[in-house]
C-alpha cells in the first residue's frame, strides 16, 4: 500500500516540518527555473526562425521574467535566514534579554 507522508502543518517534529518545507521551496524554485529556460529558448528559436531581422524581442521576456527569478532565488535562498534571525530576535525580545521591549 501506498504509505501516506505527513502534512509539513502537522509533522511533530518542527526541524523535520522546517525541511520538508524548504524542500518544497526548494523544488518550486527548481520547476520556476526549468520552464523559465524552455519558454524562453522557445522565444529565442522563434525569433530566429521568423524575425531575426528584426529587434531581439524574446529580450524582453527573459529580462522581465529572469527578475523575476531572481527573485524567487533570493526569496528560497536567503529569506530563510532572515526568518530565522528575526525569530531568534523576537524570542530574545519576549524573554527580556533582548534591545527594543
Amino acid at each position: 500500500m501506498h504509505e501516506r507522508r505527513p502534512s509539513p502543518d502537522i509533522d511533530p517534529d518542527p526541524i523535520r516540518a522546517h525541511a520538508i518545507r524548504r524542500l518544497h521551496l526548494k523544488r518550486g524554485l527548481w520547476i520556476h527555473a526549468l520552464i523559465y529556460v524552455v519558454a524562453n529558448v522557445i522565444q529565442v528559436v522563434v525569433w530566429f526562425a521568423y524575425t531575426s531581422e528584426q529587434f531581439f524581442w524574446p529580450l524582453w521576456s527573459i529580462l522581465g521574467w529572469g527578475l523575476g527569478l531572481v527573485f524567487h532565488i533570493w526569496a528560497v535562498y536567503s529569506g530563510s535566514s532572515l526568518d530565522e534571525a528575526r525569530i531568534e530576535r523576537e524570542v530574545r525580545r519576549i524573554h527580556g534579554g533582548g534591545a527594543g521591549n
